[in-house]
């Protein structure tokens, strides 16, 4: 007998997290007896395209790159993310729809989008535009496949309110209108957030003086042909936004990166079109993210954790203890790191056959006596310079004070061309796998410290103070030929750098921003006008999201307070949550019923939400998000 049940569900944001939920809905209803499946309508709200959403448009500049390569995304569960759990209608990965693609091309596929994906390899860097088109494709086979009972309805607009009625919700829609639904699932990404006071000010400041200032964006949505050429433009940050606007101020405009015929490192050169701005940019460490290493495989094949592991890092909670970060989690990731900077260092330089057993007898030894240990092993066996120093790659020009601008760009072009030759190295680079045993450590911390799994005093001072600015400059960075090219830019002119710690002022008497290092004796440069190459806040309490700010009004969600190791209560980034499947907490302290939150916006309870689920990684690990898009649909058709 068919169940005369009814599910409505509204998905709030149809981007990557929205169309996983999506997915994970369809599946796990398909899993059902067919008698027992609930007629289930789901409302996806979005104002872009379902699929690519916002960050992920088809129709922006190709310029915009991945940060990960074609091997490593999802957004559906396929190899051990699919084990135990509903099968998929739609069980592809990017990189198999890559392959797909090549074979059989899709007639919606641009001209553009055929081009890309014929030269691009497993181990390549995506456009954007192109892993877009690969979200579209997911969710048009995937309405395409849905069986009868089970409908998607696309609402372009945006969600502005959410009314808890008395059984379900009220979403109320931009263009007028409204939804009813059983439950709702915020998937909001990225959102508009409110400027800090500083930000504020140059804001302010630059429209008196009728000066530029481009406030924290999303790239693809600004119009870079608005800056001008010939021009001096400063620019903060040197993240993963900086290769962006940098590769559209260059390439955008018509100039060209050539080989050289020299080795990595100084293996491009750049033939400018004259239409680029002059670029003067500064960050804190004073140089930008490290290049991701050449390879064949998202984690060096040469890596395997021997003691931050999955079963090693989670004894702590088996034994009833809430671990610290610096005290029980990075001792073990260390040791990781340092067995693979010196094993690829022993293979590649020829040290003596006795100083891996020695070292790993040191690495096994109690963690206050180890690093003691380590350095009177390396005493005479590896140079000083050659040696391992991972907490003083968080600032690489640490407390040296250099003599001149020019001192300083010579030691940031030294760095650059250093650094692009390290990835070229590949996994005979001894930093480069010591970078990539940190980066496959964190999928394991990544699993242990979510929901609980660390102290919130560690979490804030420790995991998220020191250590998330660490691991990201050092494997979060841009394909490496983005360094190339920056290294290339920097021998042309094109680029300068102003130093560490910089100071970006507006000088009201000359009527110009400015930008000045403490550490860099005479670099003080002066433009009319001042981009910051880095994203909106992901801060709950900071959004400028009609929806977002409503419900906090509301009370149907409030930000998860933590405690600082201080003992003084500190608002956390993200929105609090239950244990998952995620409903939202509300302003009376309980669980919303049927309110649920997944994506950046977990960044209370989670770690890395901005990453996106590795193909074939596990759920409790680079599959998480996965994991609980799975938890939410599950609730909700139960």
């Amino acid at each position: 007998m068919e169940t005369t049940r009814t599910v409505t569900v509204a998905i709030i944001g149809a981007g990557p997290r929205g169309i996983s939920v999506l997915e994970r809905l369809a599946a796990n209803w398909a899993a059902l007896p067919e008698g027992n499946r609930p007629r289930t309508t789901v409302h996806l709200v979005e104002p872009y395209e379902p699929g690519p959403g916002h960050v992920w448009r088809t129709d922006q500049s190709r310029h915009f790159l991945m940060n990960t390569p074609a091997l490593f995304p999802t957004v559906v569960p396929v190899g051990e993310a699919a084990a135990g759990r509903a099968p998929s209608l739609v069980p592809v990965s990017f990189d198999h729809w890559r392959q797909r693609m090549v074979d059989s091309p899709d007639s919606r596929l641009s001209d553009d989008d055929r081009k890309e994906l014929q030269s691009l390899t497993f181990a390549d860097f995506p456009s954007r535009a192109l892993y877009g088109r690969y979200l579209e494709w997911i969710y048009s086979s995937l309405t395409g496949a849905l069986g009868e009972g089970f409908k998607v309805v696309v609402h372009r607009s945006e969600a502005q309110h959410v009314e808890p009625l008395t059984a379900g919700f009220r979403v109320r829609l931009s263009g007028g209108g409204a939804v009813v639904s059983d439950a709702v699932v915020l998937a909001l990404g990225h959102l508009p957030a409110q400027l800090n006071p500083e930000q504020e000010a140059l804001r302010d400041g630059a429209a008196r003086l009728g000066l530029q200032y481009w406030p924290p964006n999303v790239p693809a949505d600004a119009d870079w042909n608005r800056l001008p050429a010939r021009k001096t433009v400063l620019v903060r940050g040197l993240g993963l936004n900086f290769f962006d606007i940098i590769t559209h101020l260059t390439e955008g405009r018509g100039g060209n990166f050539v080989s050289s015929g020299l080795p990595a490192g100084r293996a491009l050169d750049y033939h400018p079109s004259g239409r680029e701005p002059l670029v003067v940019a500064a960050s804190r460490r004073g140089t930008p993210y490290r290049a991701k290493a050449k390879l064949d495989s998202y984690v060096p094949r040469s890596i395997q954790l021997r003691y931050c592991t999955p079963t090693r890092a989670s004894r702590f909670a088996a034994e009833g203890i809430q671990p610290g970060f610096d005290h029980d989690l990075w001792p073990l990731l260390h040791r990781d790191a340092v067995w693979a900077y010196y094993g690829t260092l022993a293979r590649t330089a020829g040290l003596p056959d006795a100083f891996l057993p020695s070292l790993q007898d040191v690495l096994d030894d109690a963690d206050q006596v180890w690093r003691r240990r380590l350095e009177e092993l390396l005493d005479g066996t590896v140079a000083p310079a050659d040696r391992l120093d991972l907490e003083s790659l968080a600032s690489p020009f640490r407390r040296h004070r250099f003599a001149s601008e020019e001192e300083y760009n010579r030691a940031v072009l030294d760095y650059l061309e250093e650094d692009a030759a390290g990835s070229d190295r590949g996994e005979n680079d001894p930093l480069k796998m010591a970078i990539g045993a940190m980066n496959a450590g964190r999928s394991v911390i990544k699993e242990i410290v979510a929901d609980g799994g660390l102290t919130e005093a560690s979490w804030t001072a420790e995991l998220r103070g020191w250590f998330e600015p660490l691991v990201e400059g050092l494997a979060s960075g841009p394909p490496a030929l983005r360094i190339e090219q920056l290294a290339a830019l920097a021998r042309s002119g094109i680029v300068r750098f102003a130093g560490p710690a910089p100071r970006f002022e507006l000088d009201a008497a000359l009527g110009r921003f400015t930008v000045s290092s403490p550490w860099v004796e005479g670099g003080k440069y002066d433009a009319g006008v001042l981009v910051e190459a880095m994203m909106p806040a992901n801060r709950v309490s900071q959004n400028r999201s009609v929806l977002l700010r409503r419900l906090l009004e509301d009370g149907l969600v409030r930000a998860r307070t933590m405690m600082s190791e201080d003992g003084v209560p500190e608002v956390s980034p993200g929105i609090d949550v239950s244990k998952p499947p995620y409903r939202a907490i509300g302003a009376n302290g309980l669980a919303q019923e049927n309110l649920y939150v997944l994506g950046l916006q977990l960044s209370s309870v989670q770690w890395g939400t901005a990453i996106a689920a590795e193909a074939g990684a596990s759920l409790d690990a680079g599959s998480r998000t996965l994991r609980d898009a799975d938890d939410i649909a599950r609730a909700i058709l139960a």
